[in-house]
């Protein structure tokens, strides 16, 4: 992946996203550079589809995000927390995930009110 590609630009993320899950496909990880863009991209259309503070959905070490109506979270630790993996996050993000089983599963850990997030899910087609 060329350093051009823009966790803004909704074209380079969809191509990072694909990227990302081919290699994974294929057995092989991606590259960081790609999956920083998928994750960051995918974390911004979702503070977009979900604006608010009240949530904060982390990926680490890659980004996190705040969004989701309802009080605003300003200091400390929030008090709706989503965490996940990158690979999760991403196949939650594409649908080729559910939020129920990534949950029940324990890949995703969220606590709180208006943590759930599978009304905001999947975020690309």
């Amino acid at each position: 992946m060329t350093g051009s590609r823009s966790p803004d630009d909704p074209a380079d993320v969809a191509s990072a996203v694909a990227a990302c899950l081919a290699g994974w496909d294929a057995g092989d990880e991606p590259e960081q550079s790609t999956l920083r863009v998928a994750v960051r991209g995918t974390l911004r259309a979702l503070a977009v589809a979900a604006p608010g503070r009240s949530v904060e959905v982390r990926v680490p070490p890659l980004a996190a995000v705040q969004c989701v109506a309802g009080p605003r979270h300003t200091r400390g630790t929030p008090s709706a927390v989503v965490e996940t993996d990158p690979r999760t996050w991403l196949a939650l993000a594409t649908g080729r995930d559910t939020w129920p089983d990534a949950v029940a599963e324990g890949r995703v850990r969220a606590s709180g009110q208006r943590a759930d997030l599978r009304a905001y899910l999947p975020l690309l087609g």
